[in-house]
């Protein structure tokens, strides 16, 4: 017979037990650090909780949880103003402004949970379940009655161990995929990555190229961030805010937040245009693999300079000659990432709302409250 599991929610960093990063460091966006990172400087709207899964005391999972408040945004991006969009909004505002995710919503990816090796993940999920409903019931006593409830971002080889009766109530969902950049071990410099285009792109990366002429790339340090506060949340505000959808909007601190806890594995590169910032991106180390996270740029610039396409170069060259394995390139811009050579990978979660009578429509609900993107998919290589 299993021994049974047990959780712990923890409201603060300080309080996750002393072993907590013996399974943080399978996944930075699990450590500590950067659960730290989430305290210190989560979107306004956000509210997040730690969990620890337990059997016989000892710890055998950690996960993260998001609470969104959709009530607090101004918008949710102001980009696509046809009727869908409309709807969306109103649907959110009206049935669905409360959201709890068992997940991180900043990011693409299973970034959920992390088990210890010989963990069951049936038990463990159905523990994380339970603690679902403990943290709706937080959420209630202080007047935030959760309308969604959500596991997000699972790979299709794990959507066996939500097969239980706990989630026979949810709906299951396929989202945009994330854009994934597999590394060939043979490649050690970007001319390896630059030699395996067809022509047709290594015309398109020359160009690129060329375009770019007189920009000034740089790695930027912590003192920097500071001084160029102002600017990099304005480059951030201008992206994010004309996306097609946006549930949070970081806060000012955030990058130097990032760079303050996590160092050397937070990457923050500044493009310069007649010593004026005019664009920024961002890497986030993860073990052999690396992460982008948030960017922005002057989209007059941004056009003109072929900006974000070489930022794409810039990112594959570097985690090439780092030795990385893959890039996440995440959702978003799929059409572009692929022609720099990413791949899709498709990512599947489960919501459930907390109205029966809704719940049971979800699968109508859901295809207005996910951006339809129509896209066509691209093959660089030779």
């Amino acid at each position: 017979m299993e021994t049974p599991f047990s959780y712990e929610i923890y409201d603060h960093t300080t309080q996750l037990p002393q072993n907590w990063d013996d399974l943080g460091h399978k996944n930075i966006f699990l450590s500590k650090e950067y659960l730290e990172i989430l305290e210190k400087s989560a979107p306004t709207n956000m509210t997040c909780h730690f969990i620890g899964l337990f059997q016989n005391q000892d710890l055998v999972g950690i996960a993260v949880s998001q609470f969104l408040d959709l009530n607090k945004l101004e918008s949710f991006g102001d980009r696509d103003q046809c009727v869908k969009a409309h709807i969306r909004k109103f649907i959110l505002r009206k049935f669905s402004s409360h959201v709890l995710i068992i997940g991180n919503n900043m990011l693409t990816g299973q970034n959920a949970f992390v088990l210890s090796e010989n963990t069951d993940p049936i038990l463990a999920i159905r523990t994380l379940k339970k603690a679902t409903e403990d943290l709706q019931h937080k959420f209630k006593s202080i007047g935030k009655k959760v309308h969604i409830t959500t596991f997000k971002d699972f790979h299709h080889n794990t959507l066996k161990s939500f097969k239980i009766e706990e989630f026979k109530t949810n709906y299951q969902y396929c989202i945009q995929p994330n854009m994934t950049f597999s590394i060939p071990n043979h490649w050690k410099t970007e001319q390896d990555y630059i030699d395996s285009l067809s022509k047709k792109y290594r015309d398109q990366y020359k160009r690129a190229r060329k375009k770019a002429i007189g920009i000034e790339k740089r790695k930027m340090h912590l003192e920097e961030i500071i001084a160029y506060e102002e600017t990099i949340y304005e480059l951030y505000a201008h992206v994010a805010k004309n996306a097609p959808f946006n549930t949070f909007f970081l806060t000012k601190n955030h990058f130097r937040i990032c760079k303050e806890t996590l160092k050397d594995n937070f990457l923050f590169y500044g493009y310069f245009l007649d010593q004026k910032l005019i664009g920024f991106n961002t890497l986030i180390k993860n073990g052999k693999s690396m992460d982008t996270y948030f960017l922005g740029y002057d989209d007059s610039i941004q056009r003109e300079k072929m900006l974000y396409l070489n930022m794409l170069y810039d990112m594959i060259a570097y985690s090439i000659n780092k030795g990385f394995e893959e890039i996440i390139f995440s959702r978003t811009a799929l059409e572009i990432k692929s022609s720099v050579g990413a791949k899709p990978v498709e990512m599947f979660g489960f919501m459930e709302h907390s109205n029966p009578q809704i719940n049971k429509h979800v699968y109508r609900i859901f295809p207005y409250l996910e951006p339809t993107v129509v896209w066509q998919e691209r093959n660089p290589f030779k």
